[in-house]
């Protein structure tokens, strides 16, 4: 298996900090974000389409344009190390931290405009967008709990 192994180039590697292709980043968005909003629960087939619904609709957005977040800055220590630190004035949410970028509209899609972006933002409160989100989530785990009963 071994010598398989090394003809084909494959590589035995752990999820490590500071390495996105690994699968630390998704494992800890998955513990963080949305075990927290889904819990641990397997989620069946045919809950799958209200399931999707709810995400792109609800959990999605607040996440983006509501719900702030700290981005770490970088610094190096004289061992050549890094340390990342969480200051509170880089709390913001991903949508703000898009916009402080350099020329931010570079990176959307051509049909998609900044200005869209903010009006998306600015249609409701971060207070009522966790009001709706909580609103939705329950009666998400009502739809699917009354969908479990019939046989």
């Amino acid at each position: 298996m071994a010598k398989l192994l090394n003809k084909l180039l494959v590589e035995f590697t752990k999820s490590r900090p500071r390495r996105s292709n690994d699968n630390a980043l998704v494992e800890s968005k998955n513990g963080s974000v949305v075990r927290k909003h889904l819990g641990y629960a397997h989620i069946p087939q045919r809950a799958a389409e209200p399931v999707n619904a709810f995400l792109r609709e609800h959990l999605w957005p607040y996440l983006n344009y509501h719900r702030p977040c700290f981005f770490p800055v970088i610094e190096i220590d004289d061992k050549g190390r890094q340390r990342k630190r969480y200051l509170y004035e880089n709390l913001m949410t991903p949508y703000e931290k898009f916009k402080s970028l350099h020329e931010p509209e570079q990176y959307l899609k051509p049909d998609v405009r900044l200005q869209d972006l903010e009006d998306l933002a600015n249609r409701m409160s971060d207070s009522e967008a966790a009001r709706r989100l909580g609103h939705a989530q329950d009666q998400l785990f009502r739809s699917l709990n009354r969908r479990s009963k019939v046989a």
